[in-house]
């Protein structure tokens, strides 16, 4: 089985010095490797040298040293030695140094196999690191073997909170999941409405990215565009990985871009970004949020305004003065290294030409380059890994009741239940490991011509940002970026387009308004209409059939005109009551024919105007019966000339049944009432309205369809007999033409009912109306002018065929034409 590390004389930067309690350290004093994607190389060098993480490593010693050193002493009898390795940023050199650190104390040569791993009793205690949590990751699930405790002071992401995959795994910074929260409650404290993130292709960049999309979409902030980084982003810049970047940095309209990924890869960004002038809003996360190397970049104005998180911020006590003093003369490998790649400045002119070309560093200058706060996460963790000490071996200010021959797991459950103060900072561990720390809200200040980094505010797990008010005032705006400053006009919507979070103005859909800039298009309610312009809602006017319509006053002038006929028709009618022509009409019928008539032209005046409960019921049923009636009498006078002329012996007889004029009458007048009563007892005509784009139409719905059409082809099917009856007797002895004249108002009846039927269907809802008033009208003309008109005639100007023998004069040449002779009575 193979190994976890290489046997060979190959070493990395270690920093080592004895003691009876050792504690290991891990830090990427080299940020990257010679490692790429294309080539393979057997010896792996590191490069890229990191001034802070040299200076956070030498916390750590200086911290040790501090409490070996102290007075009265913290551990009594006990002094703690160290074990510090370059990890280069890289996870296998990493797991290598992790290895070494692992080792049994009873042989410090061999290179430990896995299987070795558990049984072993590791000389390391503890382990503090590593920065990048990728490379956290993988220590973790090491260290873990042997119940190892290990303390981040850098890596943030939310994987390592997960105890059953990493039971020993501390940190002395925040987690990812509240640092995410924290940038995505600073979006929110400043109106920002879309953002776009930058990760990458490891623990820290991805879990950090997929958590600010999730919270983000919890405060219904548009995430424009997500980019995941690839692992080699910041060591092969051949490819079109960054081009494509920067592109979309262009085009986007996002309001804060956020890049949560390592130092190395966002200096590229930024370095494009000045390039290009790109004068954006920048969140970072604490990766790069206080980096100088970034912060030195020539025209960094030209990126925009920063805004970065970083853990709370406090400073190392006396260790500037350790850094000034060189180290108070503390010499190791590291150190050394470190005078090779910034020689001091004071022994600058001695050093060899080769040297000469190297920048050199007085103690004061690299004094500067502390940060305030990874640097306090180490000396944290140094004095958690003390405190944990303390009480698994009992210790006070006189001594120690345990040796040192104690098992790593019994340290790392006394470390994790440690809640004590260190300096001003009160610090305990959750179920989780992640401490009882926040972050501070960073701003680069560039109104001076040295950027300052100041602090504007904090935050705490389990709590709101606190941030300055005068900020808050500056950037809460509501005209921004995200609807790329857009002023639209009343009656226009600003609306997401496609993926994009930037909106265009789009007007608003018919029935919709929009009374404010942008505002979203709302529907107007059912009896409102919008406006031309879409800004306001306008009430629908009433459309009915109003009595200034032309085609309406047409139908009056009509319906009057038909009225004043029939009462004219009524009153020569009663004036020549006792004349043949009046019997041969049918006599007495023919009144209650002009009075069904005369309701039929009065119920036009019905159809007009607003429709009421009322004026639905009176019109289509009365209108049925009326004609009914009217028809009945028509028919019973026919039948009256069928059995007066005909002298078929077989017809005559079952006709002659028939000829009962008052039963006739009321029976066909019956039948329709039957028909027309349960129809207005149970389904009939009312009011309803139509409601077309401005107008609400108010018209007379029939009710039921099945009475309805029942009354019409009832009617139909008289006005049919009446054609037959009367087509049937117009080759009789008919002096007044009654068949002929009767057989044409029959045919009118059923063309005109037949034609405007379809067109009623077919109608606007305004005419409706109108078509049945039309249609009551010709009927009602229909008989009125063929078949009772022409009698007013002969009473008024052809008196003479008016008496009885005109009639049958003309009734004895009839049948001598037709070679039938005449028997008088």
């Amino acid at each position: 089985m193979s190994t976890f590390c290489s046997c060979s004389e190959e070493t990395y930067l270690r920093a080592y010095s004895h003691g009876d309690i050792i504690i290991g350290g891990l830090f990427p004093i080299h940020k990257r490797t010679n490692r790429s994607e294309s080539q393979f190389h057997e010896t792996l060098i590191c490069n890229s040298y990191d001034l802070k993480a040299f200076l956070q490593s030498q916390v750590m010693i200086h911290a040790i040293k501090e409490i070996n050193q102290r007075t009265p002493r913290v551990l009594p009898n006990f002094t703690i030695g160290y074990d510090i390795y370059d990890t280069c940023g890289d996870v296998s050199i990493a797991i290598r140094a992790t290895l070494q650190l692992l080792k049994d104390q009873s042989d410090h040569q061999s290179c430990l196999l896995p299987q070795d791993i558990p049984s072993a009793l590791p000389e390391t205690k503890a382990v503090i690191g590593e920065w990048h949590s990728e490379v956290s990751v993988a220590v973790a699930r090491i260290v873990a073997l042997s119940s190892v405790a290990q303390i981040s002071y850098a890596s943030t992401s939310e994987q390592l909170s997960r105890k059953f995959k990493f039971p020993t795994f501390l940190r002395t910074i925040s987690s990812d999941r509240h640092q995410t929260k924290a940038i995505a409650e600073l979006v929110d404290k400043f109106n920002w409405k879309s953002v776009a993130i930058i990760g990458s292709d490891d623990e820290y960049g991805k879990y950090g990215s997929d958590n600010l999309e999730q919270n983000f979409r919890n405060l219904d902030i548009c995430i424009e565009f997500t980019e995941i980084l690839p692992g080699s982003f910041s060591q092969n810049t051949s490819t079109n990985n960054l081009a494509k970047l920067v592109s979309k940095i262009n085009s986007s309209t996002a309001e804060a871009i956020i890049i949560f990924t390592k130092e190395t890869n966002v200096r590229l960004i930024i370095q494009k970004a000045i390039d290009y002038n790109f004068n954006r809003t920048w969140i970072a996360s604490d990766a790069w949020s206080t980096s100088p190397s970034i912060l030195a970049l020539p025209g960094i104005k030209k990126a925009g305004e920063v805004f970065g998180f970083v853990s709370m911020r406090n400073e190392v006590p006396r260790y500037k003065d350790y850094v000034i003093s060189n180290f108070n003369n503390t010499t190791n490998p590291i150190i050394e290294h470190h005078w090779t790649q910034y020689p001091l400045c004071s022994n600058h002119v001695a050093q060899s030409d080769s040297q000469e070309s190297k920048p050199c560093m007085n103690l004061s200058s690299l004094a500067e380059n502390i940060d305030d706060d990874v640097s306090y996460n180490v000396y944290l963790a140094v004095q958690v890994i003390v405190e944990g000490l303390r009480r698994l071996l009992k210790c006070n200010n006189h001594g120690c009741t345990r040796d040192s021959k104690f098992r790593a797991s019994e340290l790392f459950l006394e470390i994790k239940d440690v809640n004590f103060t260190v300096d001003t900072t009160h610090i305990f561990f959750d179920h989780s490991g992640n401490p009882s720390l926040g972050y501070d809200i960073l701003y680069w200040n560039m109104a001076q011509s040295k950027i300052h980094i100041q602090t504007i505010g904090g935050y705490w797990p389990n709590e709101k940002i606190k941030i300055s008010k005068d900020l808050v005032r500056k950037y809460n705006v509501t005209v921004t970026a995200y609807n790329c400053s857009k002023t639209c006009q009343a009656g226009q919507e600003l609306k997401k387009q496609r993926k994009l979070c930037c909106r265009v103005c789009v007007p608003c859909a018919n029935g919709e308004f929009s009374a404010k800039n942008g505002e979203e298009c709302k529907l107007c309610n059912d009896t409102s209409y919008s406006s031309p312009q879409k800004d306001k809602c306008l009430q629908k006017k009433k459309d009915f059939l109003q009595w200034t319509d032309a085609f309406v006053i047409a139908l009056c002038v009509f319906a009057v005109f038909g009225i004043i006929v029939a009462i004219v028709t009524t009153i020569l009618f009663a004036i020549y009551r006792r004349t043949p022509i009046v019997k041969a009409v049918g006599g007495y019928l023919c009144f209650l024919e002009l009075f069904s008539l005369l309701v039929c032209f009065g119920l036009t005046f019905n159809f007009i105007g607003i429709p009421t409960k009322a004026s639905c019921k009176v019109g289509l049923p009365i209108f049925g019966m009326a004609l009914s009636l009217c028809i009945a009498c028509i028919l019973a006078n026919l039948l009256q000339i069928l059995v007066g002329f005909d002298f078929n012996q077989t017809i005559k007889l079952w006709i002659k049944k028939l000829n009962q004029p008052v039963v006739v009458v009321t029976i066909i007048s019956g039948i329709q009432l039957a028909v027309c009563v349960p129809w207005l007892y149970f389904d009939p005509p009312k009011p309803k309205t139509f409601l077309s784009n401005t107008t609400i139409m108010l018209y007379c719905d029939q009710g039921s369809e099945k009475f309805f059409l029942g009354m019409l082809s009832y009617n139909a099917t008289l006005a049919l007999s009446c054609f037959l009856f009367a087509y049937k007797g117009r080759q009789l002895p008919d002096l007044y033409k009654n068949a002929g004249l009767i057989t044409t108002s029959m045919t009118l009846i059923l063309i005109i009912w037949a034609i405007l039927i379809p067109i009623y269907i077919s109608a606007i809802v305004r005419y409706k109306r109108a078509i049945e008033c039309a249609a009551i009208l010709i009927s009602g003309y229909s008989i009125l002018g063929c078949h009772l008109a022409p009698k007013c005639y002969i009473m008024l100007f052809r008196k003479e065929i008016n008496n009885e023998n005109a009639i049958t004069e003309y009734i004895r040449k009839h049948y001598e034409q037709n070679n039938i002779s005449v028997v008088r009575s």
